[in-house]
């Protein structure tokens, strides 16, 4: 696996910041705020050429171990639903060590290169990813059916 270089890092920053989203640079990637979700964003170099860039959408959503076949069930039928990504449970342990999972969404987009439309499809499938992702767990926590946590 490689790792993308600073330069290509910052122009896909530079150019999510020209979408007018606010960004923090972390150690490996960026934290892109918008409104009062938080996606974290990953680039590397794909062996083949351009770059692979993953996002990781924290939902703020916990699930206790008894409760994960009834949610997994929901979220097999919203990631049908989904055009733009996954929800995934990843395990977190809590200060009781117990095992609980959080809900995050998840998506990969392949860049051929880091050109101004290449750009501009990752920061359309960025706001795409988000509005699906949220859009489906809203609905689910809404409707009463899919997904309870």
């Amino acid at each position: 696996m490689t790792h993308t270089t600073n330069a290509e890092l910052g122009r896909i920053v530079a150019s999510l910041k020209g979408h007018g989203l606010s960004i923090e640079l972390l150690d490996e990637g960026a934290l892109i705020y918008s409104g009062e979700t938080r996606v974290a964003l990953f680039a590397q170099a794909d062996e083949r050429g351009g770059v692979l860039v993953r996002l990781h959408l924290d939902l703020d959503l916990f699930v206790e171990e008894d409760a994960v076949t009834e949610v997994l069930l929901g979220m097999n039928l919203m990631n049908q639903e989904l055009d733009y990504g996954s929800l995934v449970l990843e395990p977190v342990e809590d200060e009781d060590e117990q095992v609980a999972f959080a809900v995050m969404g998840r998506s990969v987009l392949w860049l051929p290169d880091l050109d101004g439309v290449e750009l501009r499809r990752l920061h359309e499938h960025l706001r795409r990813f988000e509005g699906d992702v949220v859009g489906a767990v809203e609905r689910s926590l809404q409707g009463g059916g899919g997904m309870q946590a």
